[in-house]
């Protein structure tokens, strides 16, 4: 049997799914990769201008049998391992109400200070072993976006694309997106 203490945290085992229901509706955001939580305070205005953007630019051509979620949507592929990307697209007949029990077809973490080595190491090493198919990354300072495919199991860098340039993939679906206008009418 094991212990958990008085505020429920674990001790003597990897976190689970169900202990992800017991943590505070604080405004943080918790997320399970291999049973390590995961903790991120809210975002702030130039990651959350980014995000909503994209989901716009994103679900403006994105095919009927694809949705575009911004988090928190969970991306649950197993009872230790639980993330809510910044923003995912998902296929239809994947998708269950309240989450996503399968990799997303696209993934897209928008890069926070405090968010930086675990979304370009640990969130990257998640999203690879569950075979997610594109991975975004998004520097709101730059601004630019990393695409990264998966080929072989592994994900390789496709293209980087910063500020004015355009970013025109076609996976998951044919997409043109210049990082600058992620932005909006937002300069510092």
């Amino acid at each position: 049997m094991t212990a958990t203490s008085s505020v429920g945290i674990p001790h003597g085992r990897p976190f689970t799914v169900d202990d992800l229901e017991a943590m505070p509706d604080d405004g943080n955001r918790y997320e399970l990769i291999d049973g390590m939580l995961v903790v991120s305070p809210a975002p702030g205005m130039r990651h959350q201008k980014i995000v909503a953007k994209l989901v716009v630019a994103l679900d403006a051509v994105c095919p009927a049998d694809l949705h575009v979620f911004p988090a928190p949507f969970a991306v649950r592929t197993s009872t230790t391992t639980e993330l809510q990307p910044d923003v995912l697209v998902a296929r239809d007949e994947d998708l269950t109400e309240k989450l996503l029990p399968v990799a997303p077809v696209l993934a897209v973490e928008v890069l926070s200070p405090s968010s930086v080595i675990n979304d370009l190491n640990n969130k990257k090493a998640a999203y690879e072993r569950m075979g997610v198919t594109s991975y975004w990354v998004v520097d709101p300072q730059a601004p630019a976006i990393t695409v990264l495919e998966l080929a072989d199991g592994r994900y390789e860098q496709v293209v980087e694309v910063k500020d004015a340039d355009v970013l025109s993939v076609s996976r998951p679906f044919p997409v043109r997106i210049v990082p600058r206008e992620l932005l909006g009418t937002l300069t510092s």
